[in-house]
């Protein structure tokens, strides 16, 4: 029922009492809201600043049972082989990489970093563990370059071995840094045969005897152009992404020449690094193998390797389990000597297995595809509790 007043059609309406002016804000919520604007204003004028750091993130993840682009947009298979039969193959196994946002010319801003602190899939990096001061861009291309060379024929190596082919191995120098120790010394196309006396068959063991030394002046034998001769070079110590906490280096660039019995052809452009070796190794096999390794299911994995099948260490491993569990992978093979980087942060959905040679992965890929229990191989839990 509607209300009136005074008998005629006008509605009810309360009264609103006295007016009141409206109340002046007090000088401390003045103050405060200058804060606040200033606060902003720096903040917005931070986030054009240099920051010294760059940001680690996944990259992107390549099957090596499928194909790959070539620098000429055709498609053809990651791994081929002539010489050899080859069978059918399923499913993946998948290399990963990492990205880096940022380099000397170009760092994110701090609002970047501050959303990248609250994404586990990236890592915030010191901008001088990935770009070393004393080492120029094109150095760490070629630098990376070549450990993608030396990440492939190591993978051949290790895979034909295990499938019991007979190979050689040489270490041949492909590159010397500008100001290193070697220069004068070593030459581009060197073959490296012996150590202070200890002879030398992979880049591994002259690495070794580096570290061991801890400075001290190293006696090569080398062969150039056919004839042999001794030198001497005396390490010096560098730290830069490869050795975050420094390592001793003559400067050099170092392949292995092998003597394959088959022809293997890896076709991967535009990716550095030697973090693929162990799922080349297994990719190569997989193609030379009657049957689906990995039962046909999509595996992902990283890990260097050498030709006696050890696995080794990466960088970013976080990135890499977050962009394979991102390309569907729920099955990782991890270097265990990554594993105190792993615990805690795996992807849901995903298993990740410790391994510490090929066969350590073959026996995962075993259980995978059914023929053995996966509750008994170890996973990087397992692996530090030891």
């Amino acid at each position: 029922m509607a209300l009136f007043e005074n008998g005629n059609d006008s509605p009810l309406i309360p009264d609103p009492g006295p007016v009141r002016a409206p109340r002046r804000r007090s000088r401390g919520m003045r103050l405060g809201t200058a804060a606040i604007a200033v606060a902003l204003v720096a903040l917005a004028g931070m986030s054009f600043l240099p920051t010294g750091y760059v940001v680690q993130q996944p990259g992107p993840v390549f099957n090596t049972l499928g194909t790959a682009e070539t620098t000429d947009g055709e498609e053809i298979p990651l791994i081929s082989v002539e010489g050899a039969e080859t069978f059918p193959t399923a499913g993946a196994l998948d290399l990963t990489t990492v990205q880096v946002r940022g380099n000397r010319e170009n760092t994110p801003s701090w609002f970047e970093l501050a959303i990248a602190w609250f994404d586990p899939s990236r890592a915030i990096m010191p901008l001088d563990s990935v770009f070393p001061p004393q080492q120029s861009t094109e150095q760490r291309n070629e630098m990376s370059a070549q450990d993608m060379v030396n990440s492939k024929q190591d993978g051949i190596a290790a895979a034909l071995l295990e499938l019991g082919y007979d190979i050689g191995t040489k270490v041949r120098i492909v590159s010397i840094a500008d100001a290193s120790p070697a220069v004068g010394h070593l030459e581009v196309d060197d073959i490296v045969l012996s150590a202070n006396g200890e002879k030398i068959d992979t880049n591994d063991e002259l690495r070794a005897l580096i570290q061991q030394g801890e400075g001290a002046t190293l006696q090569l034998v080398i062969e150039r152009g056919g004839t042999q001769q001794t030198v001497e070079v005396t390490p010096v110590w560098v730290v830069d992404e490869a050795s975050p906490d420094g390592a001793w280096r003559m400067g050099v660039g170092i392949t292995h020449d092998y003597d394959f019995p088959i022809d293997v052809t890896i076709q991967l452009d535009n990716v550095g690094g030697p973090s693929a070796g162990q799922m080349f190794a297994l990719g190569i096999i997989d193609t030379l193998t009657p049957g689906e390794l990995n039962g046909g299911k999509q595996v992902a994995g990283t890990g260097t390797i050498r030709a006696d099948g050890v696995v080794g260490p990466i960088g970013g491993i976080r990135q890499k389990l977050f962009g394979a569990r991102g390309a569907g992978a729920e099955y990782f093979l991890a270097p265990a000597t990554n594993c105190d980087e792993v615990v805690g942060h795996v992807p849901d959905g995903m298993r990740v297995f410790a391994v510490e040679t090929l066969d350590d992965s073959l026996a995962v890929l075993a259980g995978i595809r059914g023929e053995a229990s996966l509750d008994t191989l170890p996973s990087c839990e397992t692996a530090l509790a030891r």
